[in-house]
């Protein structure tokens, strides 16, 4: 009987190990899903850190292209008035339309009534 003793010691330890090798390989498993898990998570919180960094830049970006765009449409918009502003001058002065040219063909027009009316004076005395 000791044979078969030693039989089933020897069953039994195998068994045992058999056993154990199945529960590494159970707890290797575990151990890879949780480690797995931790970085999916970790990736995961990155991930969202790095969107939020992106659309924070995105929204100044954004605000520094709209106040470029307000900037030039302004600028244009200064230098048409001013175009139009300048050809409207142009014109009127070409048309003879400017207040001061009014003032001096006035003044002028005085002067030679004036000068008419001498003449006339002098004319009606001899």
């Amino acid at each position: 009987m000791a044979k078969l003793d030693s039989i089933k010691e020897k069953v039994n330890l195998a068994e045992d190990f058999a056993r154990k090798i199945w529960l590494a390989g159970l707890g290797a498993y575990g151990k890879g899903y949780d480690e797995a898990k931790g970085r999916f998570e970790e990736l995961n919180t990155d991930a969202s850190k790095v969107f939020e960094e992106l659309v924070g830049k995105g929204e100044k970006l954004e605000a520094d292209a709209k106040q470029k765009f307000q900037d030039k449409a302004e600028e244009f918009k200064t230098k048409a008035d001013l175009n139009i502003s300048e050809r409207v001058a142009e014109v009127r002065q070409k048309l003879g339309l400017n207040a001061n040219d009014n003032e001096d063909k006035i003044d002028e027009l005085s002067a030679k009534i004036d000068a008419l009316t001498d003449i006339v004076e002098k004319l009606t005395k001899k």
